[in-house]
C-alpha cells in the first residue's frame, strides 16, 4: 500500500533536516551517513520529485481539499533540499581557497590549460543520470591480475580511447572499512575525468578482512605499484609518475602507500622495489589508525572495528603494529604534495582527523599540503557525479596538474 501524502512529506522532511544538520556519535552516525549521504547529493532530483509529488496532489484533490499538514511539510522539505544546493555549491569555493593557499594565488595560470569558464561551472547534464558513469573518450582495460591470488589481486586501466604514451598515471584504492567493496565502485567519476584528459588510471582490488589480516592490505597496494612500474608503459602511462587517490578506507591506505616508501615491513619478498608515489589525494580518510591523537572515536574504532576484524591483535600489547599502520604518525619531511579533501559533515570519520593530519604534515612537509574542507558533505560524497563531487573532481584535477608540471621542471 502506498504510503499517504503526508507520511511521504514527513519522510523527505526527516531526510532533509538529517542532511541538513546530521545525527553525530558512535551509534547514530551511521545511520545518519546513510540516511543522508544520497538526500545530500541527489538533492536537485530529490526537490523536483518533492515538487511533481506535491503538484500531483494538489491536482487530485484541489487546493481546498489538500493536506495542508502535507503540503507545509513539502515546502520545509523543499527548503531544505535547495539549502543543500546552495551548499553544494559551496564546494567550488572551498577547494579553489585550498589551491590558492597550497600553490599561491595565480597557479591555475601556470596549468598548460588553465580553466576556462565552462571547467568551473556546475556539469547539469552529467547530473540528469547521476548513475550512469560512462565517457565515450576513454576505455576500459578490465581484470588485469597484477598479482597471483584470484579476484582480489585484479585491476581496472582506464585511459583515453586515443592512444597516448608517457602519460602520468594515477592509483585509484577502493574503501569500505578493509572489509567490503571493489574497483569498479569507487573512485569513477574522477578517474573518467582524469582519463578524458589525458591521464591512464588505474583502480584495483586488495584482500579484505576478516578473512585477511593486516598489513595484507597495504602490501597488496604497493605489489600494484610495483605492477604499474614494470607494466603501465604498455597502456601509455609514465610508471616515473605515480600519483595515489582513494576514499576511506582507501584513503589511509593511499596515504600510508605515500608515506611509507620502500618500507621492508610492508614490502615482504620485494623490499627492493621502488614504492614511491609522487603525490597523494586522499579523502575522507583514516589516519589515526592507531588513536594516538586521543580522539575518542579513533580510540572506539581501533577497539571495535581494527581490534576484532582487521588487524586481529589486542591494540594495547600490540600498539606499535598499529602505529606502524597509522599515517598520523608515519609523516615524515620527505611526504609528497598531499590535496586532503574531507567533508563538515563527515559522521564516520570526523573532521576534526582531517585537520589533525593536514597540521601535522604543515609542521614537516617540504611540499604542498592543501586542505578542502567541503561545505555540507558527507562520507563518500563523490561516488557518483553530483554538484559536490564535480566541483571537487575538477580541483583535483588542476592540483594534479600542476603537481606534476612542477615536477617535469
Amino acid at each position: 500500500m502506498r504510503p499517504s501524502f503526508r507520511t511521504r512529506r514527513a519522510l523527505g522532511l526527516a531526510l532533509t533536516a538529517n542532511a541538513v544538520r546530521p545525527l553525530r556519535g558512535m551509534r547514530a552516525g551511521i545511520p545518519s551517513f546513510f540516511a543522508g549521504w544520497l538526500t545530500s547529493e541527489l538533492a536537485p532530483h530529490l526537490l523536483a520529485l518533492t515538487a511533481t509529488d506535491t503538484a500531483a496532489h494538489v491536482a487530485r484533490r484541489g487546493v481546498r481539499e489538500a493536506d495542508r499538514v502535507g503540503l507545509a511539510l513539502g515546502g520545509l522539505s523543499a527548503a531544505g533540499l535547495a539549502g543543500l544546493i546552495v551548499s553544494a555549491q559551496r564546494a567550488r569555493g572551498a577547494v579553489e581557497q585550498a589551491l590558492v593557499q597550497a600553490l599561491g594565488p595565480g597557479y591555475e595560470q601556470e596549468l598548460p590549460r588553465p580553466p576556462s569558464r565552462s571547467d568551473l561551472a556546475t556539469p547539469w547534464g552529467q547530473l540528469v543520470l547521476p548513475f550512469r558513469m560512462r565517457n565515450p573518450e576513454v576505455r576500459c582495460d578490465r581484470d588485469i591480475a597484477y598479482a597471483p591470488g584470484g579476484r582480489r589481486f585484479l585491476l581496472d586501466v582506464y585511459r583515453p580511447r586515443k592512444p597516448v604514451s608517457g602519460r602520468p598515471v594515477l592509483l585509484q584504492v577502493h574503501g569500505g572499512a578493509w572489509m567490503v567493496g571493489n574497483k569498479e565502485q569507487q573512485g569513477v567519476p574522477l578517474m573518467l575525468h582524469m582519463a578524458q584528459r589525458g591521464w591512464v588510471c588505474v583502480a584495483i582490488n586488495y584482500p579484505l578482512s576478516p578473512s585477511a589480516r593486516w598489513p595484507e592490505h597495504i602490501v597488496a597496494a604497493k605489489r600494484a605499484l610495483v605492477w604499474i612500474r614494470r607494466h603501465i608503459a604498455d597502456y601509455g602511462g609514465d610508471p616515473s609518475y605515480v600519483v595515489t587517490t582513494g576514499g576511506s578506507a582507501g584513503g589511509h591506505l593511499a596515504a600510508l602507500l605515500a608515506l611509507t616508501p620502500g618500507d621492508a615491513a610492508l614490502q615482504p619478498g620485494f623490499e627492493e622495489a621502488d614504492t614511491s608515489v609522487q603525490a597523494c589525494v586522499p579523502a575522507y580518510g583514516v589516519y589515526d589508525f592507531a588513536a594516538t591523537s586521543g580522539a575518542p572515536v579513533a580510540t572506539a574504532r581501533m577497539h571495535s572495528v581494527l581490534a576484532r576484524y582487521v588487524v586481529g591483535k589486542d591494540p594495547v600489547r600490540y600498539h606499535d603494529d598499529y602505529v606502524a599502520a597509522s599515517p598520523l604518525d608515519r609523516i615524515t619531511d620527505k611526504a609528497p604534495p598531499f590535496f586532503v579533501i574531507h567533508g563538515e559533515h563527515d559522521t564516520l570519520i570526523p573532521v576534526a582527523e582531517a585537520r589533525e593530519f593536514v597540521r601535522r604534515l604543515r609542521e614537516v612537509s617540504h611540499n604542498p599540503v592543501g586542505f578542502a574542507e567541503i561545505p555540507g558533505a558527507q562520507h563518500a560524497f563523490d561516488i557518483f557525479p553530483s554538484i559536490r563531487s564535480a566541483h571537487v573532481v575538477r580541483g583535483i584535477e588542476r592540483f594534479l596538474e600542476w603537481t606534476y608540471l612542477h615536477r617535469q621542471q
